[in-house]
């Protein structure tokens, strides 16, 4: 998948609990930690998918993932993952031997490029909207109130009320393709039934943890296989549409959305 802004040009732990004093510890890492882990990211991709995806992540024998839709929608490795340890033998791909940390840091790395891609794009806010507008609005209207099933979470009368008067068109429909990312609920029951809820802060395959509060609030982090874990992500229906989508069905709801003044 193109880099958001050519893409709609052209196509449209331990078995305790512990906490730390408030503010200790921040949804996202600092930015010199996330340098070091985009950093290690880099060394591990290059050496293990570079051969196929090239060492920038830009594509060889394999996609290029800089802008890869997957990529895009991706939430602290959470699709990465999956494609690292099961492979794609479909398309070629064999699962690869990293480890969590690894994997982790390959998908920081990976998110760092997308982004230097995002902020280094020469399409202009301004592009004209009559070359996006090539969709059908009652088949987007239909779309988004049947199979797209985007009625469920959005109104034309509630959230998207005047949504086409607030942003440019390029980057009406960029929010529109990749919502900015919202923070995660998730609820952790302890073998006590116990249940410790807050917003998800760490997630790999063995430990989980949650920042309870407010954005300062305490951190809490418990080993995964002694908890139950249950996350809701309010960005699950446009993951789960994202496989679905078809470049008609990008137009045509793009054309409704655009009426929503």
């Amino acid at each position: 998948m193109p880099n958001w802004k050519s893409a709609v040009a052209t196509s449209a732990l331990f078995v305790y609990t512990f906490t730390l004093a408030p503010g200790a510890l921040s949804q996202q890492p600092d930015k010199q930690e996330a340098a070091a882990a985009a950093d290690r990211g880099k060394a591990a991709f290059s050496q293990s998918c570079g051969f196929c995806h090239g060492p920038d992540a830009t594509g060889a024998r394999g996609p290029d993932l800089v802008r890869s839709s997957l990529v895009a929608h991706d939430v602290k490795g959470d699709l990465i993952g999956p494609v690292v340890r099961e492979g794609r033998p479909d398309k070629g791909m064999p699962p690869l031997p990293l480890t969590p940390e690894q994997i982790a840091d390959v998908a920081t790395f990976l998110h760092a490029r997308a982004k230097e891609a995002l902020e280094s794009s020469g399409v202009p806010n301004t592009y004209p909207v009559e070359k996006l507008l090539t969709g059908n609005t009652d088949k987007g209207k239909a779309f988004f109130e049947g199979a797209g099933g985007c009625k469920n979470c959005h109104s034309p009368t509630g959230d998207l009320a005047g949504v086409a008067k607030k942003y440019p068109p390029i980057e009406l429909q960029a929010h529109m393709l990749y919502p900015d990312d919202k923070e995660v609920p998730a609820t952790v029951t302890l073998p006590t039934g116990e249940q410790v809820s807050g917003m998800l802060a760490h997630l790999d395959d063995f430990v989980v943890g949650l920042r309870v509060g407010d954005k300062t609030g305490w951190y809490r982090s418990f080993r995964r296989k002694d908890v139950k874990l249950e996350i809701k992500d309010p960005l699950t229906a446009h993951r789960e549409l994202l496989p679905k989508l078809a470049s008609a069905d990008i137009h045509n709801l793009f054309a409704y959305i655009n009426t929503l003044k």
